[in-house]
């Protein structure tokens, strides 16, 4: 049984709509990240590059056409994003420059900045015929927020206070979710206001560190003696979260106990801190 969902299984374009639909591929060019570019200025995205003709090149679309925008979000993982649909109103015969007006299909304004595509795209062309690779736009994700922009920095350099871990996991992060939800490892909760550590782990038994993380988000203690005496208002004030170790999925669980054990003892966080064992 094929579980796929495909971008037209949300759109719900009719054939006749597919008929009259191009998809525009939206690249990095030379210096420009565009999903930076999406993130400070999304109509550069939406319209500028959306409509751009280049000189000698044939024209993108037509009147009456509509316009499908996908923004590459990950080169090697063949990702893209959904920022905008647009129905053509006028074509300005305009070359290398904006050479359409169009305007925004409302309906599908909820999807804008949300749904996540995969789609390998094997020739040069960037602007598609929708007919022509539409069953091939596969729904990655789905996020429950529009896409923040807000990038993973590398597992050494995680330092999160707790409101700041909680934006990340209810907005569902992209970046932040796939770094963290694969991923076995050491970690240390610091009271900043009294100084003391916690040193926990997350393991295949505890779901790895997103689900670990989560858990705090829900409920402040994740279960932990110790920090459920804590209330949930001085947690959220004082608590903050990093990474000692990270470890992919297919290190041992016994190595990650291991590990755990060593630096509650260099850090004597059960003596001095907030360990119970």
């Amino acid at each position: 049984m094929n579980n796929t969902i495909l971008l037209n299984d949300i759109l719900n374009f009719s054939n006749e709509e597919l008929d009259n639909c191009k998809i525009r591929l939206i690249h990095n060019h030379e210096d420009n990240n565009v999903l930076d570019l999406f993130l400070t200025n999304p109509n550069i995205i939406n319209n500028d590059w959306l409509f751009w003709n280049y000189p000698d090149a044939k024209s993108s679309f037509k009147e009456g056409q509509i316009a499908i925008s996908l923004v590459r979000m990950d080169k090697k993982k063949d990702l893209y994003l959904l920022t905008t649909i647009k129905k053509i109103t006028k074509d300005l015969k305009v070359k290398d420059g904006i050479s359409y007006n169009g305007i925004e299909l409302e309906k599908y304004d909820k999807f804008f900045g949300r749904v996540i595509v995969k789609y390998h795209n094997k020739g040069q062309n960037l602007v598609r015929i929708a007919n022509n690779i539409i069953d091939k736009l596969e729904v990655s994700q789905i996020l429950s927020s529009k896409y923040d922009g807000r990038e993973f920095p590398g597992y050494d350099k995680v330092c999160l206070k707790y409101n700041e871990l909680k934006n990340i996991i209810d907005s569902n992060n992209f970046d932040w979710i796939n770094a963290l939800s694969n991923q076995k490892a050491v970690y240390l909760i610091t009271d900043l206001y009294s100084g003391k550590l916690y040193v926990g782990k997350a393991s295949s038994t505890e779901g790895m560190l997103l689900s670990r993380w989560s858990t705090y988000v829900k409920n402040g203690h994740g279960g932990n003696k110790e920090l459920k005496k804590f209330k949930m208002s001085y947690i959220e004030k004082y608590f903050q979260y990093s990474i000692i170790e990270n470890y992919n999925s297919k290190v041992s669980d016994e190595f990650i106990d291991q590990r755990e054990r060593y630096w509650k003892k260099v850090l004597d966080s059960k003596n001095n801190g907030l360990n119970d064992n």
